[in-house]
């Protein structure tokens, strides 16, 4: 047996589905060497193989199939959103299931998506593409009230700010260009397409689909709040969504609306929307496993073994039938620490302990530098709960989230694109 697996997570068991000796784990070669993936992946019993291939390059699925004829793979899966058009494309060329190369090319572009899905009487804000900071003032001035710009490529709300006045335009350009995504990326130059779209208010949901050649086998919706503040970062998800099932079922009818219009064939897919009035209004939609630990709060939630089921519509596959309903409530919920130097770190052990809390995590150490919250990789840390219900595991997770003390040293930042001076 031999599977794919495309893009490096550090969380071995979503691997452990897999027999050993039989996983080709694929990445940038910038990525493995920038991320440790080698040693960190070393002695796993399901790695036969590392491959370094500039995956994110173009054509460069072909030049695989080319370059490995005779794999005969049993699946080719995507685990980073970069990774989904590279698995798409790669999938064809062996002849097995996935999202379809055309449709994950247009789920990874955010404006070709504005153009299919509206085209399909999907309700998209008002968006446009944009080269220069003149061009976002134009919008402003045809579509008075904020504004969102954003990457049309981009993940995590990397150089996403919402701008309420045109006279912020010529500073949120130069933040929005410039991102910095580390490790996680190669060094290389990667294109960059810029969006502006008129704000929506209202709450915002996702929903997660499983589908198997069109046909939606298992659906969730999921609950999501934003930190306060010009960027729009999660704060937190809850599974499953407290709100009525009429709207839920609106939500998934519009996703599958979506999956339609693209025409993605067999995979997961994460869904975001936008609820104006009633109407649901397409934020994204991602070809490829929600992050944010929703994956996790899934599978704890209904339960289900959602990643198993997964693999198998990827071997081409029916898995058994899957639960239409959760039994339980689960959340994450994600912290946030001023700009500075960590001096002192309190309470994750006593906040872990609390019943219904399945950890609590901190991604900073006493020493480490904090940046600006500018994106999903700059939050500090984050609690998991479950309950019986989605409120009582919300009350939970911020019942732990108070334990938990970090005091930073703080000085006034002056914010030039990628770092932090002072």
């Amino acid at each position: 047996m031999t599977l794919i697996i495309v893009g490096y997570l550090p969380v071995l068991p979503v691997l452990d589905h897999f027999p050993p000796d039989s996983v080709l784990l694929v990445d940038e070669p910038d990525v493995i060497r920038k991320r440790g993936v080698a040693a960190a992946m070393a002695g796993a019993p399901m790695l036969r193989e590392l491959i370094g291939w500039e995956y994110t390059s173009p054509a460069s699925a072909d030049e695989f199939y080319n370059t490995h004829p005779d794999l005969a793979p049993t699946m080719v899966v995507p685990l980073l959103e970069y990774a989904t058009p590279f698995a798409a494309r790669l999938a064809e060329r062996y002849g097995l299931p996935g999202a379809g190369s055309a449709a994950a090319a247009i789920l990874r572009d955010k404006s070709q998506l504005r153009r299919v899905t509206r085209a399909a009487g999907i309700a998209n804000p008002p968006s446009r593409g944009v080269d220069c900071p003149d061009d976002v003032r134009a919008f402003m001035a045809e579509f008075p009230g904020p504004v969102v710009l954003k990457p049309a490529n981009r993940q995590a709300s990397v150089g996403t700010k919402v701008l309420h006045d045109a006279t912020e335009v010529d500073q949120a350009w130069a933040e929005c260009v410039a991102q910095d995504e580390g490790a996680l990326v190669p060094d290389r130059r990667m294109p960059l397409h810029m969006l502006v779209e008129g704000y929506l208010r209202g709450p915002e949901y996702s929903v997660e689909l499983l589908v198997r050649e069109g046909e939606t086998l298992f659906a969730n919706v999921t609950a999501k709040t934003l930190f306060p503040g010009p960027r729009p970062v999660e704060l937190g998800h809850t599974v499953p969504a407290d709100i009525p099932d009429a709207l839920a079922a609106r939500m998934r009818d519009r996703t599958e609306a979506v999956l339609r219009a693209v025409g993605f064939a067999s995979g997961v897919v994460h869904c975001e929307w936008i609820v104006v009035e009633g109407e649901p209004h397409l934020v994204e939609c991602a070809g490829r496993f929600p992050g944010d630990g929703i994956a996790e709060l899934i599978e704890r939630a209904y339960p289900v073994n959602l990643a198993a089921a997964y693999y198998a519509v990827m071997r081409g596959e029916r898995p058994d039938p899957l639960p239409t309903r959760a039994r339980h409530g689960a959340t994450v919920r994600f912290l946030r620490l001023a700009p500075g130097e960590v001096t002192t770190i309190e309470g994750v052990d006593e906040a872990a302990a609390i019943p219904g809390v399945v950890r609590a995590t901190l991604t900073v150490t006493e020493g480490d530098e904090v940046r600006e919250l500018r994106s999903s990789w700059d939050r500090a840390g984050s609690v998991m709960a479950v309950a019986e219900t989605p409120g009582a595991a919300e009350k939970t997770a911020e019942l732990a989230i108070e334990r938990i003390r970090v005091e930073v040293l703080s000085t006034r930042p002056v914010t030039i694109p990628g770092r932090i001076h002072r």
